[in-house]
């Protein structure tokens, strides 16, 4: 049996739905089951609740032997370490008198970065604190995720532009979530791996916001800018749409990594595992979703 966690998430939705076209037993742990698609009820067996509950992880882990990993990251919490690392910590506890024999969990690059780095400092402390209980795990190491421009959905239809702390021409990998989420799936469904590695998933291409930007304009029909703000600005944005200070300080840390260079330090021999372009991302996903608020 496969257990999900944050199973009505964005990336969370999207591996249940390929695992539900397997015929592996599943398991979801998630708050509201309301939230779960009406076509998967008596599909999976579900545990109301939160994964970071001690006595929730425990009840879920039963006769469990793979776990997609995703703590919600919640930006109310305090701070990065109380949003992965502690929230982590009931589950790695419980593994060890479990059956559970392999773990995928969704991280991010930045793997041997000398400065601190935010969210992505305390997802790589999660990562340790999952490999030393034992089990496999694979962290999926995710470079900055296209799909966050979907934040910005008014801005772009009210305003043609969108804002990142980021000079414009500088080139970042970006991924889909749905190339994420059919790794994961992948790793699941074929558990003929062990050991404890981690898999960079850094999209097909890197690309400026600036020709992000150039690409937005081409599949919606009108002219999108992309503008550079200022840290302090970005980090009072976050607290301004529900951030701690905590959270919005984590965040600004791990831009400031990224403009330095963190997500370039690693190139896999082949992209092919994240195939989805950001034109077709912006076809499949962005434009759908302007066209809706529009009607």
């Amino acid at each position: 049996m496969i257990l999900v966690t944050t199973p009505t998430g964005d990336i969370g939705a999207r591996v249940l739905s390929r695992l539900a076209q397997s015929d592996r037993p599943l398991r979801v742990v998630v708050r509201d089951p309301a939230k779960i698609p009406r076509d998967l009820i008596g599909r999976v067996n579900i545990i109301e609740g939160s994964h970071g509950d001690p006595s929730v992880i425990a009840q879920a882990l039963a006769q469990i032997e793979s776990v997609f990993w995703l703590p919600p990251g919640s930006p109310a919490s305090a701070n990065a370490q109380e949003a992965y690392v502690d929230f982590s910590r009931p589950f790695c506890a419980a593994l060890a008198g479990s059956q559970v024999r392999h773990v995928v969990g969704v991280s991010a690059l930045g793997r041997g970065w000398p400065e601190p780095a935010g969210h992505v400092s305390a997802s790589l402390r999660m990562d340790d604190m999952i490999a030393e209980s034992g089990v496999a795990y694979r962290a999926l190491a995710c470079a900055s995720l296209m799909d966050n421009l979907l934040r910005q959905t008014d801005v772009i239809r009210e305003g043609d532009a969108f804002y990142q702390p980021t000079a414009g021409d500088l080139k970042l990998p970006h991924v889909a979530k749905a190339d994420i989420a059919d790794v994961a799936a992948g790793l699941l469904i074929n558990t003929d791996w062990s050991g404890v590695d981690g898999i960079p998933l850094l999209g097909p291409e890197n690309l400026s916001f600036s020709e992000m930007a150039n690409i937005m304009t081409s599949v919606l029909g009108r002219p999108i800018r992309f503008q550079e703000m200022s840290m302090d600005d970005f980090g009072g944005m976050m607290q301004a749409v529900g951030a701690s200070e905590g959270m919005a300080a984590a965040m600004v840390e791990m831009f400031t990594a990224k403009n330095k260079g963190m997500d370039n330090m690693v190139e896999p021999p082949s992209r092919a595992n994240t195939p989805t372009t950001f034109r077709q991302w912006c076809e499949e996903e962005l434009r759908p979703v302007l066209s809706s608020s529009l009607q």
